[in-house]
């Protein structure tokens, strides 16, 4: 999860830097590092896209801690992997400086939601550039639903990162419902389809799949952390 406390990091973060004084050209730069980033996420799972703890093991290899990631006490699987895969795994590797200040761009669930819708407007916009290959309606109906998908959950990141958890499980709800729709218009009749479409849904079920377990590991910590008493609560109790 990006985001575990109930405190905007963002605020932390800039205290810490005091007075940070960037031009254009400093952002710009500092945004096409966030782009690579979201690039090497996706060239980790990429590799790893046949594992089924695909997730996960991407998240190591991109150095997130277990907090930034899932609220589980251990990446699920990541220790389970066989030793005689090593050869082949891609290695970890150190990202960021840890001087730069804190944006939405270095959350891991903004990093991994847009790697992975990246890669799906991709492959659809390639399919869909050659008429031929898939019918008009459907090329235009499913783009849509796909933008409406990744403007809810960015929004609902966004929220998490402010750490405004009801409202980041309310978007996120939406983006599920249009996540749904996405799968809807991919179940058209597979004999009546081309080959190029049947294997952009070989390709973008999983990473539908994927984005689904994100959000919905997200939602459950948000909804554990709304039920944790607070602070307040707790001096309330000690006072009586």
């Amino acid at each position: 999860m990006g985001n575990t406390n109930s405190e905007n990091p963002s605020d932390n973060e800039w205290d810490d830097r005091g007075e940070l004084v960037w031009n254009e050209f400093d952002w710009e730069r500092y945004l096409r590092q966030q782009d690579e980033i979201a690039l090497r996420y996706l060239g980790f799972y990429e590799q790893l896209r046949h594992k089924s703890e695909r997730l996960d093991e991407a998240a190591r290899l991109m150095g997130w801690s277990v907090d930034d990631w899932t609220a589980d006490g251990t990446l699920d699987g990541s220790e389970d992997r066989d030793d005689d895969e090593d050869d082949d795994e891609p290695t970890e590797v150190d990202l960021g400086d840890e001087g730069e200040p804190y944006t939405l761009h270095k959350n891991p669930i903004y990093i991994a939601s847009r790697a992975l819708f990246l890669s799906l407007k991709r492959s659809w916009e390639q399919l869909a550039d050659t008429e031929d290959r898939i019918p008009r309606k459907l090329a235009m109906t499913y783009y849509a639903a796909l933008l409406r998908t990744e403007d809810q959950a960015m929004q609902a990141i966004s929220a998490l990162d402010f750490g405004d958890y009801a409202m980041a499980i309310a978007l996120f709800k939406r983006a599920l419902r249009e996540l749904n729709t996405t799968f809807a218009l991919l179940a058209t009749d597979e004999e009546a389809e081309s080959g190029a479409l049947a294997h952009y849904r070989t390709l973008a079920r999983p990473r539908l799949f994927d984005l689904r377990e994100v959000w919905l590991r997200v939602m459950g910590e948000c909804r554990a952390e709304l039920a944790r008493p607070s602070s307040e609560d707790d001096d309330e109790d000690d006072d009586e």
